[in-house]
């Protein structure tokens, strides 16, 4: 755990990011030198991904493979009060710090997200992401490209992330909003559309609606992972 006190950090799971880690770190220190603590976690990379962090500063730390694990590693590494979890492929908008010390400064249980731009060579993203802000907004459920941003004090009292290898965001969320609702901020963060570019926009569509139907069926995390990779 860091010495050193901090009123949020920005945790960010990663697995082989090397080719895109230049962009990535150049984004996050825009956010350590406007005070954040940044923490990279870890899974298990064998491109250099590590040694690369290190070498430019950041501080990385080891965890089991999966995004829940990772992330859960994260927050248990820093003792700041209000959490971000940023996927590696998804930038913060302009003043992010701004508007989450905004959103979290009325509540010790508070939690929310940004709505998403898909960025990619599909003429489908620009509807897929307006899609996934109008459902995340009527639901009150956060994907992880959203960037959920939490207090430590809420995200202990739901005990983190729940331990399976794909829904984390959407269980979490579930557990979150049966105590408060969640602030969905307008503001867009910027993710990679290359899940939809290399395997086709219609093909993912359809998938991750077959997934999430199917987990609220009650199918099992560990069989939809499997059919996710």
């Amino acid at each position: 755990m860091s010495n050193t006190s901090f009123d949020w950090a920005i945790v960010v799971p990663v697995l082989n990011e090397i080719a895109t880690l230049p962009d990535l770190l150049d984004h996050l220190q825009i956010w350590q030198q406007r005070g954040a603590e940044v923490l990279l976690v870890d899974g298990g990379s064998r491109d250099g991904t590590t040694t690369a962090a290190h070498e430019r500063g950041f501080r990385v730390i080891s965890a089991p493979p999966g995004r829940a694990s990772q992330m859960n590693a994260g927050a248990h590494h820093t003792r700041a009060a209000h959490l971000v979890f940023l996927h590696a492929d998804t930038r913060l908008p302009e003043h992010a710090d701004q508007r989450i010390q905004s959103a979290l400064a009325h509540s010790a249980l508070a939690w929310g997200r940004f709505d998403v731009r898909i960025e990619g060579r599909s003429r489908l993203l620009p509807a897929v992401a307006f899609l996934m802000n109008l459902r995340s907004r009527l639901s009150g459920i956060a994907t992880g490209d959203q960037a959920l941003f939490i207090t430590r004090a809420l995200f202990e009292q739901v005990g983190g992330f729940p331990a399976q290898p794909l829904m984390e965001d959407i269980e979490i969320s579930k557990r979150l909003k049966r105590i408060s609702t969640p602030v969905c901020l307008r503001a867009r963060v910027r993710t990679s559309g290359r899940r939809w570019d290399q395997r086709g926009s219609w093909r993912t569509i359809v998938l991750m609606w077959q997934l999430r139907w199917a987990y609220w069926r009650g199918t099992p995390a560990q069989q939809l992972a499997e059919r996710y990779r």
